[in-house]
């Protein structure tokens, strides 16, 4: 009788239901289930990562009655299978990097005689560049999202703060959700992130940002707590932590109620973030060598909201590095504060 793993009621990042899971052998089911421990418990996998190794991994191990036949070309075949279905490039890239990891740990706990993942090529995927919002584009989004929260509607609040905080940060939306109230320090307009591999990092924000947060406080959050609700920072509508599923739909209706605006994702205010960041602060400082001193820019581009005020001052680079280095010398070294510095609207 064979087992499935895949968990009941799971579904999409976009909210529709998963497809039935492939029924597994279970021999074959308790190894995955030992394979997806180890990414999560020993790799220190997100949830997210262990769900994705397992629905593409799945299928393939359905096709066999145990992990020790399989081989090359069982590999090839589960991956042409997928060719021929019209899988994309990178989904066949990312079916082949999963199987090479799965029969690599296999091979290690002595599961398989030979590591077959080793011999299987698979095709790159095509490099392509993410769509990038332009200065303007990010300040009319921002611009319109506070036109819609002046009347203090409690999520048309939470709206505001959630994109300014993406775009402010660069933090990555499932980040965001996961913030609690006590992750916030807003004396230092700081985050206390935790970030993948379970790794955690400050980042700072600026005035925008934290004119929204602090409405968002004081008059939205309120409004939204309930008996049971959780210390998280931002809440859903029935007073639970919010959603990313629901942080991105907030994104993809602002960007899509600003005309002439493309479709963003919260990561593409992360990619906007970096960029803009960059170019402001080369425009500030052109006599620097960017290039040849990009590592020390890189460690220079970290640091403290005094240094965010320091850099929109247009104060001496010399100044802003000693400045920089005396903020994070009582840090934990163990963090990665870093500074998205957000040129576009101060």
């Amino acid at each position: 009788m064979g087992v499935a793993v895949l968990d009941a009621g799971a579904s999409r990042s976009d909210g529709r239901p998963m497809p039935p899971a492939p029924v597994l052998r279970p021999a074959v089911a308790a190894l995955l289930t030992d394979f997806l421990r180890h990414l999560q418990l020993e790799k220190g996998r997100s949830a997210h990562t262990v769900r994705a190794y397992r629905a593409d991994l799945e299928p393939l191990l359905a096709s066999i009655d145990e992990v020790a036949t399989l081989d090359l070309a069982t590999l090839r075949r589960w991956l042409a299978a997928g060719h021929a279905a019209n899988a994309s490039r990178s989904t066949l890239a990312r079916r082949a990097a999963a199987a090479r990891t799965f029969t690599g740990w296999a091979h290690r706990a002595g599961h398989l005689a030979a590591d077959p993942g080793v011999r299987l090529v698979s095709p790159r995927p095509r490099p392509t560049l993410p769509t990038v919002l332009g200065p303007e584009q990010a300040a009319a989004i921002l611009n319109a999202a506070g036109t819609g929260a002046e009347e203090g509607a409690p999520l048309a609040l939470r709206d505001l703060a959630v994109l300014e905080l993406l775009y402010a940060t660069g933090v990555r939306v499932a980040e965001l959700c996961g913030l609690d109230l006590d992750d916030v320090d807003r004396s230092r307009r700081s985050l206390r992130v935790l970030g993948k591999g379970s790794r955690e990092r400050v980042v700072v924000y600026g005035a925008p940002a934290a004119a929204a947060l602090d409405r968002w406080l004081a008059a939205g959050r309120p409004q939204l707590v309930k008996p049971g609700s959780p210390p998280a920072l931002l809440l859903g509508a029935r007073g639970k932590r919010l959603d990313p599923r629901v942080a991105r739909s907030v994104v993809h209706r602002a960007a899509s109620a600003v005309p002439g605006v493309p479709d963003v994702a919260p990561h593409g205010l992360r990619h906007a973030a970096a960029t803009h960041m960059m170019v402001e602060a080369r425009r500030l400082y052109p006599e620097f060598d960017w290039r040849g001193d990009s590592g020390r820019w890189a460690d220079l581009l970290t640091g403290s909201t005094r240094f965010r005020d320091m850099l929109m001052a247009g104060a001496p680079a010399a100044e802003i590095v000693g400045a920089w280095r005396a903020e994070l010398s009582g840090w934990d070294d163990r963090r990665e504060p870093y500074l998205l510095y957000r040129g576009a609207r101060r």
